[in-house]
């Protein structure tokens, strides 16, 4: 079973864990399991849930959830059209706060690492995953690790905590074989020495770095481990017959709880659930507790080079 329960009574006290605690906490992330919180750490007032699943989603097949970026102070994926001045500051309050307490418990919570991650953003999903129509790629509900095409990590670790605010449905995920299986069994021929880039992407790519303007351009900024992982993501959710016959395992996520994970080394669907709260952190591979299990240290032994 990939996962792992955490009671309310071990942290209960209100203080971070023991460094020795939250250094095996770590290593059962690392290992590829899931921390489960059957009473999150992180609550939310009962005035914000009911503000957050009363506004409206923005619809479209490329809208995931109502997204808030906490480098920037700055929201996205909701109806703009429909929320007053007062009420798209409110929602974006009530975002920075779930963003800034989420990040406060994980900073004791992953002691170990010595706060050598970065905050990434915090989501809401107001719409029920179940039945959604998405294109193939941006599905949620079919077996996939998680690579963003627009936001390269340059093979820092995704980390995503959970938040359950449903009052009554569970949400219910379904989770894959380990990810070393899944890369040494579903595509191999994609480990081959990456393809280099053009020299216009090479001298764009120096540029954004000398400037500091990465994030203007993601594309040239992917390394040959972004570009892998990205074909991973893209190749699982494409074939039917891995989808179909892979082992798998379901799990269901109580209303009121909370979860975190490595996504992108679990392999994971989302087959239902609505009122999901989430935040996610970079994390520093190199200051983890098993670096050796990190996917980029698994994948430059296989292919024998430098991948990011």
């Amino acid at each position: 079973m990939p996962l792992h329960s955490i009671p309310p009574q071990a942290l209960s006290n209100g203080l971070p864990p023991s460094i020795e605690q939250a250094t095996k906490w770590c290593a059962y992330l690392e290992a590829g399991l899931i921390l489960y919180f059957p009473q999150s750490p992180v609550p939310v007032l009962k005035a914000d849930f009911e503000f957050l699943s009363s506004r409206q989603q923005a619809t479209g097949k490329r809208r995931q959830a109502i997204a808030y970026n906490p480098v920037r102070d700055r929201l996205s994926g909701f109806d703009h059209r429909a929320l007053s001045a007062h009420e798209s500051e409110r929602l974006r309050a009530i975002l920075r706060r779930y963003s800034a307490n989420a990040a406060k418990f994980l900073e004791g919570f992953l002691a170990p690492h010595e706060r050598r991650w970065r905050l990434d953003c915090a989501s809401f999903q107001r719409i029920q995953e179940a039945g959604r129509n998405m294109p193939l790629r941006r599905r949620n509900d079919l077996l996939h690790i998680d690579a963003f095409p627009a936001s390269p990590t340059r093979g820092w670790r995704i980390l995503r905590f959970f938040h359950n605010l449903h009052p009554a449905q569970a949400c219910d995920w379904v989770v894959g074989e380990p990810f070393p299986r899944i890369v040494g069994a579903f595509c191999p021929a994609i480990l081959a020495t990456p393809r280099g880039q053009s020299r216009a992407a090479n001298a764009a790519r120096r540029l954004a770095e000398v400037t500091g303007l990465a994030d203007l351009a993601p594309r040239w900024m992917r390394t040959p481990y972004d570009r892998f992982m990205l074909r991973l993501h893209n190749a699982m959710k494409q074939e039917a017959e891995f989808q179909r016959l892979c082992p798998k395992e379901s799990l269901q996520f109580a209303p009121g709880s909370s979860w975190m994970l490595y996504t992108e080394t679990v392999p994971h669907a989302i087959r239902a659930g609505q009122f999901a709260l989430e935040q996610t952190l970079l994390v520093d591979p190199a200051a983890t507790v098993t670096p050796d299990s990190a996917p980029l240290a698994l994948l430059e032994k296989i292919a024998d080079a430098r991948l990011a």
